[in-house]
């Protein structure tokens, strides 16, 4: 298996951990009655999202976040593995993503700026770099 590959294994268990360590407060927050029915906005009083604390609404959003990240992500790792061209520096890029994605979640949740946006540009270059690699 190629790094690249290992990475986006890595990139999506860690969207599993994503999805839990914002579930589990906004159960918490909200009660089952309001996260288990359909979530129909006019049914619940507005968008779960805004019923809930500051930081689990920040961990919904730094999750949303890196779902659309991954997508991107996920074509860079299959463009560069498929096409044969996997090497150091794509490699790197890789790891720099998912160390970006794992540093996103607190600089997020804690409202680090502008170390948040800074972040998110290492992942987004990392993934840009990958896709360039790719065709070269």
């Amino acid at each position: 298996m190629t790094p690249e590959l290992t990475a986006l294994i890595l990139a999506a268990l860690l969207q599993v951990i994503q999805i839990a360590l914002m579930a589990v407060p906004a159960n918490l927050e909200l009660g089952q009655g309001k996260t288990l029915g359909p979530r129909d906005r006019d049914r619940l009083g507005g968008d779960l999202q805004d019923q809930v604390s500051r930081r689990t609404a920040r961990l919904y959003r730094a999750m949303n976040n890196h779902f659309e990240g991954l997508i991107l992500f996920t074509i860079a790792c299959l463009a560069v593995t498929l096409a044969g061209k996997s090497s150091p520096l794509t490699a790197a890029c890789a790891y720099a993503y998912l160390g970006a994605r794992l540093l996103y979640i607190p600089a997020y949740a804690f409202g680090w700026v502008p170390w948040r946006s800074l972040i998110w540009s290492v992942g987004y270059l990392a993934t840009a770099l990958m896709l360039l690699a790719a065709l070269i």
